[in-house]
């Protein structure tokens, strides 16, 4: 701040950066806002002045005059997670490169607290929806339904909903649980079993009902494995997935504790591996000598658990930046953003996973 100048206690606005140019406030407006007619030395004035008073746009006046706030929202099941972590951040990194702001959520997988939030963040105008929804795969989704009837465009990610048609972003699921299960039975187990993490919906076993899609998809990726082994899916070997968190070990220790238990186990996410793990341990059991495990997600700890852990390396990241730029090619075409140019996206863009093998996968004891 140059001598003798008193300290501020607010920002300056457009009309003292005009006066410390000398031009009107129109014309100091039109060069900070980048619109109309602006001689380059007029804009060179303008710029200097506001640089000279630290002046900031003011993003509340300009998104009630525009209705563009350049604000998206971003729900998932649990930022805490380390998969929905890096999908964050790769619709963070994305935003970014937009000076597009990001209001990330949680949901605790309970879709009553999703709609609430989705209602939120209609209300603060966001300018589009970025959401992992916890409704199972045949659940209606009013609350989705509407926020796009409101104008506010929805990018679906890591799971799809049969009953609300959006773009989606996910993983190749059946084929990521397939390629786990096939890396057991190449092995030579025959006795693998299934662990979920806390669960939304019905048995994957029985009708489809409310059940996630990623939860139905890697269920089949699973059977299909076992099938072309010339297996049945044993069903006590297939543990009843929890309604909670608290209820996870209960449900993996009545597989352990079977006449005929499990040789080798898929776990569906990081919560159904950190509870295998445990439950192994309580029970004496030593991975891989007594039962090989195979993990849904490359979390930061998989590979400095002993032994490191065989995973399904899933492309979150990637995931995130996807799903973030197919939402500024919607929003775009809104009018509700000026990002890149795209046609209006739609369907579902399915990605690879990766098997990481490492130290977690052994041959049957005899």
């Amino acid at each position: 701040m140059p001598p003798g100048r008193p300290r501020r206690t607010s920002f300056p606005t457009i009309s003292e950066v005009a006066a410390e140019a000398g031009v009107g406030r129109a014309s100091a407006a039109r060069a900070l806002g980048d619109y109309g007619s602006v001689s380059p030395e007029m804009r060179r004035k303008v710029e200097e002045a506001a640089r000279r008073l630290g002046y900031r746009p003011n993003a509340l006046a300009w998104s009630m005059s525009t209705g563009v706030t350049r604000t998206v929202g971003v729900v998932v099941g649990d930022v805490s997670n380390p998969f929905f972590g890096a999908v964050t951040r790769g619709i963070s990194d994305q935003m970014h490169t937009e000076e597009i702001d990001c209001l990330v959520a949680s949901t605790d997988e309970d879709v009553v607290t999703e709609a609430e939030i989705i209602e939120a963040l209609v209300r603060k105008q966001v300018d589009g929806i970025i959401v992992a929804s916890t409704a199972g795969v045949d659940h209606p989704v009013l609350h989705l339904e509407a926020a796009r009837t409101l104008g506010v465009p929805v990018v679906l990610v890591d799971r799809v909903l049969r009953r609300f048609e959006a773009p989606a972003v996910v993983l190749d699921n059946v084929a990521a649980a397939r390629a786990a299960t096939q890396l057991l039975l190449d092995a030579g187990h025959r006795r693998i079993g299934l662990v979920w993490g806390p669960a939304v919906g019905d048995h994957p076993t029985g009708p489809p009902g409310d059940t996630l899609s990623t939860i139905g998809e890697r269920f089949e990726g699973y059977r299909d494995a076992l099938a072309a082994a010339g297996l049945e899916v044993d069903e006590r070997l297939v543990a009843p997935r929890p309604a909670t968190l608290a209820d996870a070990p209960r449900a993996t220790a009545s597989m352990l504790t079977l006449d005929d238990p499990p040789t080798a186990l898929v776990t569906t996410e990081s919560d159904a591996t950190l509870t295998t793990l445990r439950r192994l341990r309580d029970h004496g059991l030593r991975c891989p000598e007594d039962v090989s495990v195979v993990a849904f997600d490359d979390a930061p700890w998989t590979d400095l658990t002993d032994p490191p852990l065989s995973v399904v390396r899933q492309p979150a990241v990637d995931m995130g930046r996807h799903a973030a730029r197919i939402l500024l090619a919607l929003m775009a075409k809104t009018g509700a953003d000026t990002g890149p140019d795209a046609a209006e996206p739609t369907g579902t863009v399915v990605l690879p996973a990766d098997i990481l093998v490492r130290a977690s996968v052994a041959a049957p004891r005899a």
